[in-house]
């Protein structure tokens, strides 16, 4: 992924200014650069038009009337929102670059200035934030699978418990493995094992509702997925997709265990119901194996 290859379409940039002609020359400026922008009058406009339309990027006035530009930057950061900040100002020796910064911008720029240097403040901007997020997206994916890692697993079902009991909807949890993987590694080696676990990673992706449900490797061969708003009968069809894929596409078996969230559960208690539901299913096959070979024998 090259994080400096930016599309300016991609970008909405909102532009806050109490001054009529000024806010009219940046939002021309910006939209021949190929931005969409939206302009506002006021700090209070600002905070109300930013819940309404997925912004990424806010330059505003700093001294502005009622509530400053250095006051909606605090603001934003407060409350989480994410959003790129850039204060502009005319009263340069009034406000500190320290100040600024302090205060939750990603930069500073002076009035008057050019559309060169405009969209050079806006573009490193943009790679700042851009470069942020990969790094936050390398530190919680397995870089083999392209799954979530175990570490953000954690984090994840500790989110989705509140959220479930806060909206009080269901949760469910599958856990697996691959039958007989380390088999296959020895005779096959890691690089073909490596391959095998990627394929699972895609079948994962390919049988989960995309943004809602979330799939992770769990570590080594074992998986996990979590599944929002779903019950025993949706669980149960996901499951047996993906084991049927894994049966098709990888030539081995997949043992799947599974844990429906209630109230009284705990994060680890939640994962130990599913773990022992897998283990549940493991030492039922085991037994069937055996006794399948003593039959023949």
């Amino acid at each position: 992924m090259d994080l400096n290859k930016i599309d300016y379409s991609d970008e909405l940039i909102l532009i806050v200014d109490d001054d009529k002609v000024v806010r009219e020359l940046f939002v021309e400026m910006l939209r021949h650069l190929g931005f969409r922008v939206y302009c506002v009058r006021s700090a209070k406009e600002a905070l109300a038009e930013i819940g309404k339309k997925p912004y990424t990027f806010l330059l505003t006035d700093i001294r502005m009337p009622e509530m400053d530009g250095l006051e909606l930057i605090r603001d934003i950061r407060n409350n989480s929102f994410d959003l790129c900040t850039i204060a502009m100002t005319a009263y340069s020796k009034k406000y500190s670059y320290v100040d600024v910064i302090n205060a939750g911008a990603t930069d500073f720029i002076n009035k008057p200035f050019n559309i060169e240097e405009l969209e050079a403040k806006v573009r490193r901007g943009i790679i700042e934030r851009n470069n942020k997020k990969e790094l936050a997206r390398l530190s919680i994916t397995d870089s083999l699978t392209g799954l979530y890692n175990q570490r953000h697993f954690y984090a994840k079902i500790e989110e989705e418990i509140t959220r479930a009991q806060r909206q009080k909807s269901t949760l469910a949890l599958i856990l697996f493995d691959l039958d007989n993987f380390k088999a296959y590694n020895d005779i096959n080696g890691h690089v073909a094992g490596d391959s095998l676990l990627k394929i699972v990673g895609n079948i994962i992706n390919d049988n989960i509702r995309q943004v809602v449900d979330s799939g992770f490797r769990y570590g080594g061969d074992e998986f996990a997925i979590i599944l929002t708003d779903s019950d025993k009968f949706i669980v149960k069809k996901i499951a047996s997709r993906i084991e049927k894929a894994i049966i098709d596409k990888c030539f081995l078996g997949a043992s799947i265990g599974y844990a429906i969230y209630s109230n009284e559960m705990s994060a680890k208690s939640f994962v130990s119901t599913a773990d022992e539901h897998l283990y549940k299913i493991k030492r039922k096959r085991k037994a069937e194996q055996k006794e399948s070979k003593n039959v023949k024998a």
